[in-house]
C-alpha cells in the first residue's frame, strides 16, 4: 500500500518542478518577496528612495533649531545676523557662556529646580502607580466611572482651571512658595497620562500573583508594595522621567506663583535674562544652550527605555 503512495508523491513533486521551469513560473518565483524580508524589500527602489529622502528632510528640519542655537551661541550678535549665513564661527565667542553666567545666577536656578524635581517627582510615582493600581487591580464600585472622569481630565484646558487654583493658594497665604508647585502632584493633580500609562502595565500582570499573596495573608497594599511596584520598574522609570522632564520645562506654574528672583527657576529665570538682555543674543542663545543641554542629555542616555516601555504599553505612535 505503500508503493503507490509514494509514486504518487513522487509524481507530483516532478510535475510541480517541471512547472516551475516554464518561463511564467521561474518569473513569478523571481519576483516573490521572502516573508521574513525586510520593510524596504517589499517595496520599489523608487518608493524607497521617495521614503528615505522626506525621512531626512524631516530628520533635517527637526535638528536645524538646535544647530542654529549651537552656532548662535559661538557667535557675537552681528555675526549672528551676517547675510548670507555663517555657519561656522569665527572666531569661537566663549564669552558668551562666561557673560550669560555672570549675568544672571544661573546656577542658583538650577538648584531651584532641581530642589522641585526632588519634591514633586517621588510624589508623581507614588500618587500615579496608587491610583493606576486601584483602576487595574480592585475591584470597587463605580471604579471604570472615576477613571472615565480622569481621563476626561486630558480634555480640560489647564487654563480653565488655574485662576480660580490661584485664588486658592492665595487664600491660604502660599504663593510665592514651592507648595503649589510641589504639593499637587504628590494627590496626582494633572497626572492623568501617567496614571493611564502605568494601568496598562499593571493590568497586564497574572492575576495569579495576587491571589497567591491574599491566600498568603497579603493585603492590596501588600500586592502593591511589594508585586506591583518591583514588577514595573521601567514603567516607574519612564514616569519619573517624563515628570523632570515637565517640571524642568514648566514656565507657566513658576511664573504664576513665584515672584521672589531668588526662587526663580530655570525656565523663568531664562525667561527673566531675556527681557533684560534682549540685544545681547549671543548671551541669550548661550543660556538657552545651557538650560536644554541637561535634559537633552537625560533623554538621550533614556532614549531606549522611553521606547521600549512605551511600545510595551501599545501606546507607541
Amino acid at each position: 500500500m505503500s508503493t503507490p503512495t509514494t509514486s504518487t508523491g513522487a509524481t507530483a513533486l516532478a510535475t510541480g518542478a517541471h512547472a516551475d521551469d516554464t518561463p511564467a513560473g521561474r518569473g513569478a518565483a523571481g519576483n516573490r518577496v521572502p516573508d521574513g524580508a525586510p520593510r524596504g524589500a517589499r517595496r520599489g527602489p523608487v518608493l524607497t528612495a521617495v521614503v528615505y529622502v522626506l525621512l531626512a528632510l524631516v530628520t533635517f528640519l527637526c535638528l536645524m533649531p538646535f544647530v542654529w542655537l549651537v552656532r548662535s551661541s559661538l557667535m557675537g550678535t552681528s555675526q549672528i545676523f551676517s547675510y548670507p549665513p555663517e555657519w561656522i564661527p569665527a572666531p569661537f565667542q566663549w564669552d558668551n557662556f562666561t557673560g550669560a553666567l555672570s549675568a544672571a545666577p544661573f546656577a542658583r536656578y538650577a538648584a531651584n529646580t532641581l530642589l522641585l524635581v526632588v519634591l514633586i517627582v517621588p510624589g508623581a510615582l507614588l500618587s500615579s502607580s496608587a491610583a493606576a493600581f486601584a483602576f487595574s487591580r480592585l475591584a470597587w464600585r463605580g471604579r471604570d466611572l472615576a477613571f472615565a472622569a480622569l481621563m476626561s481630565g486630558l480634555m480640560l484646558p489647564y487654563a480653565a482651571t488655574l485662576i480660580p487654583t490661584f485664588i486658592g493658594w492665595q487664600e491660604l497665604g502660599l504663593t510665592n512658595t514651592y507648595w503649589p508647585l510641589a504639593l499637587p502632584p504628590w494627590f496626582a493633580a494633572g497626572a492623568a497620562f501617567n496614571v493611564f500609562m502605568l494601568r496598562q502595565f499593571f493590568s497586564q500582570m497574572p492575576a495569579d500573583l495576587d491571589n497567591a499573596m491574599y491566600v498568603d495573608g497579603g493585603t492590596p497594599w501588600t500586592v502593591y508594595w511589594r508585586i506591583a511596584l518591583p514588577l514595573n520598574k521601567g514603567p516607574m522609570t519612564l514616569v519619573g522621567i517624563f515628570t523632570t522632564i515637565a517640571v524642568w520645562n514648566d514656565l507657566l506654574n513658576p511664573l504664576i506663583y513665584l515672584s521672589d528672583p531668588d526662587k526663580f527657576t530655570l525656565s523663568l529665570g531664562l525667561a527673566s535674562f531675556r527681557s533684560l538682555y534682549s540685544s545681547q543674543w549671543g548671551y541669550l542663545m548661550a543660556a538657552s544652550l545651557l538650560v536644554i543641554l541637561p535634559i537633552m542629555v537625560l533623554f538621550a542616555f533614556a532614549q531606549k527605555a522611553i521606547m521600549e516601555n512605551l511600545a510595551l504599553s501599545g501606546l507607541k505612535g
